[in-house]
């Protein structure tokens, strides 16, 4: 319990960090709002790879990432995963490099977090028109959007239940989908359990790049909902059937 303590206080001091003296002092050199928002990300990208590396050193989680090497070479990539722990975005983000997401839009108002959402142009889900013109935008520009399809942590011992925003995400801006699929045991840092609740012993995180292939265009209709939601009913399925392989 003291070492993960010791990580979320790492992680909200770096937060507080990043948006008050790291991204201010990045902005007095860079005065193009784009190129601030990719050093930002980039930044992140960086100190999420540090964050990561501390847990494991000091023996929070281990993690095991395979496919290190392709994940580095994704661009203009919708990513879906599942979403087991509260760590998940953050290991995601420390490995794909131009990663953008969406997030909630209360994480707006929390003060360890939303200097570093703002300063990166992070995608709030606030507004679904101006969430999909941001999302198509983004990819355009060959972001790697990270978007997890439950909308929210997993419920422990309980079936994935995805919502259609991904999918719908995916339908209407023709994105190209890659999937990962990340499992967390024993579980930790779960929906409805404290972080303090540690598990019993040492929690292993593993995230594994998938090759399954979701084409948008051979969801044939004329009628995006109908698309969206045999997607989101393909996706649900598809993750089900995997997790049950690692």
């Amino acid at each position: 319990m003291i070492t993960t303590a010791f990580c979320f206080s790492v992680f909200g001091i770096g937060g507080l960090v990043l948006a008050f003296i790291i991204f201010p002092a990045q902005r007095l050199f860079e005065n193009n709002p784009v190129k601030q928002k990719l050093k930002a990300r980039k930044t992140v990208h960086y100190c999420f790879k540090l964050f990561v590396s501390l847990m494991h050193l000091l023996g929070a989680i281990r993690f095991h990432v395979n496919d290190k090497a392709q994940i580095e070479s994704l661009k203009g990539q919708l990513i879906l995963a599942n979403h087991p722990s509260l760590i998940d975005v953050v290991v995601l983000i420390s490995v794909i490099k131009n990663a953008d997401c969406v997030v909630k839009a209360h994480l707006f108002k929390n003060p360890f977090v939303r200097g570093v959402i703002k300063s990166t142009g992070y995608i709030s889900n606030d507004d679904p028109q101006e969430l999909l013109r941001e999302c198509e935008q983004s990819l355009q520009t060959g972001n790697n959007l990270i978007v997890f399809p439950e909308g929210t942590r997993t419920e422990p011992h309980k079936k994935l239940k995805f919502k259609r925003g991904a999918a719908n995400i995916a339908i209407r801006c023709n994105a190209p989908i890659t999937t990962f699929l990340i499992k967390m045991k024993p579980n930790t840092l779960t929906k409805g359990t404290p972080w303090y609740k540690v598990a019993p012993y040492q929690a292993h995180f593993t995230m594994r790049l998938t090759s399954q292939q979701f084409n948008c265009a051979t969801y044939d209709s004329d009628m995006p909902a109908m698309q969206s939601r045999q997607l989101t009913k393909d996706l649900q399925h598809y993750f089900t059937q995997e997790l049950k392989n690692i």
